[in-house]
C-alpha cells in the first residue's frame, strides 16, 4: 500500500469502519469525503485560505505572487467529512517553461476535484486574468463556488456589484464572502464544502493535515522565507531542494538543504555579508520546520549556481511539475 492509499479497517464482523455504531448504539452518521480545487489569479489569497480552512500552516504565503508552484493539498476535518483542498498554482499568462508547468497543475487540479473554488481578490474584481479564468472556466464540468476574498477592504455596493456581474458570467453554485486572513466567513465555508463531499470512507488519518511529505514542506519552508528576505532582490528564479533528512538517535533531525539560483551575483545576494543573510534564512526556517516536524531540527543550507535549473526536468520532478516540453 502506497503511503498516501486510502486504508478501509472493518470490525471483526466485516462491516466497514465507518458504518460501525456510536457509544450509545446509535448507527454512525455517514461519513464523507472528496476533493476541493482552489483557483484564482496569483496573490488572490489561496495560500491564506488553505492555511485558514486547516487551521494550521500547511501551503507557502509570500508578498509575492506566483509562490505555489505545485499541487499542496490540506486536509480539513469538519463533523463527519474530510474535505481535501488542493492549493493550485496562480493561473497567469505563462511565459516560460516554469509558468507553462504551473498554470497546466493549476488547471489539472481543477479538472480532478469534485468542486472548483474560484477565489478573486475582491479590490482587483473581474481584471483581465480574472477574465481569462472565467472564459475558460465552463469547460470544466465540476461544481463552481464563488469566493471574494479581501471583502473588509472594499464598499458592500461595490461587493455586490461584483456578485452580480461575476454571477453573470458564470453561473456558480454559491457565493461566499471572506476575509481570509481576518477568518470572516471561513466557518460557514468550511461547513458549505463539507456537505458537497460525497459519501466515502475518509481518505486520510483524521489527524492529517497535508499529504505534502516533510522533505518537501521543509524546502518550502525555507523557500518562503528566501522570499520574505530577498523579496525585492531576486528573481523567481530560485528553488530549494531537501538532500538529506536524517533522525539522529536522540530524536532530533539533521535536513540539509540545497538553494538552486542560476547566476553567481544571485548566490551572493543569498550569502548576504559574511553570510548573515543566509545565517537570517536559515533561522526563520528551522523554527517553522521544527514545528512541523515535531523535533529538534539542524539545518544546514547550501546555495548553487545551477544554470538553467528551470530547464532541468529534474526539478521539476522534485517540485511534483509535469515536464513542459516543446
Amino acid at each position: 500500500m502506497s503511503e498516501h492509499e486510502p486504508e478501509h479497517e472493518a470490525d471483526e464482523d466485516g462491516a466497514p469502519q465507518e458504518q460501525r455504531q456510536d457509544a450509545q448504539g446509535q448507527p454512525r452518521e455517514e461519513t464523507r469525503a472528496g476533493f476541493v480545487a482552489l483557483i484564482g489569479v496569483p496573490n488572490a489569497g489561496k495560500s491564506t485560505l488553505l492555511n485558514a480552512l486547516v487551521g494550521a500552516k500547511v501551503s507557502i504565503v509570500s508578498r509575492k505572487v506566483q509562490t505555489t508552484r505545485a499541487l499542496v493539498r490540506g486536509i480539513v476535518m469538519e463533523g463527519h467529512a474530510q474535505i481535501v483542498l488542493v492549493d493550485t498554482p496562480g493561473i497567469f499568462a505563462p511565459k516560460r517553461r516554469l509558468d507553462r508547468a504551473m498554470v497546466h497543475s493549476a488547471w489539472s487540479g481543477a479538472a480532478d476535484a469534485d468542486a472548483i473554488c474560484l477565489l478573486i481578490d475582491a479590490r482587483k474584481g473581474a481584471d483581465e486574468e480574472v477574465e481569462t479564468i472565467l472564459r475558460r472556466l465552463p469547460e470544466v464540468k465540476r461544481p463552481k463556488i464563488l469566493i471574494l476574498n479581501k471583502i473588509d477592504l472594499i464598499a458592500r455596493e461595490r461587493l455586490l456589484e461584483l456578485v452580480a456581474k461575476l454571477n453573470a458570467m458564470v453561473p456558480f453554485e454559491d457565493t461566499f464572502l471572506i476575509s481570509a486572513l481576518k477568518g470572516d466567513g471561513v466557518a460557514d465555508l468550511r461547513k458549505a464544502l463539507a456537505a458537497r463531499m460525497p459519501p466515502s470512507p475518509w481518505l486520510y488519518p483524521e489527524d492529517q493535515i497535508s499529504d505534502a511529505p516533510l522533505r518537501m514542506l521543509a524546502a518550502e519552508i525555507t523557500r518562503e522565507k528566501i522570499y520574505d528576505r530577498l523579496h525585492e532582490e531576486l528573481p523567481y528564479r530560485s528553488t530549494v531542494e531537501t538532500d538529506q533528512w536524517q533522525v539522529r538517535p536522540d530524536g532530533s533531525v539533521r535536513i540539509e538543504q540545497t538553494i538552486f539560483v542560476e547566476r553567481e551575483s544571485q548566490r551572493s545576494i543569498v550569502l548576504g555579508k559574511n553570510g548573515q543573510t543566509i545565517k537570517a534564512i536559515g533561522q526563520a526556517a528551522r523554527i517553522e520546520i521544527t514545528e512541523a516536524a515535531e523535533a529538534k531540527v539542524h539545518l544546514f543550507l547550501h546555495v548553487k549556481v545551477r544554470e538553467n535549473w528551470a530547464d532541468d526536468p529534474a526539478r521539476y520532478r522534485e517540485m511534483g511539475l509535469e515536464f513542459p516540453t516543446g
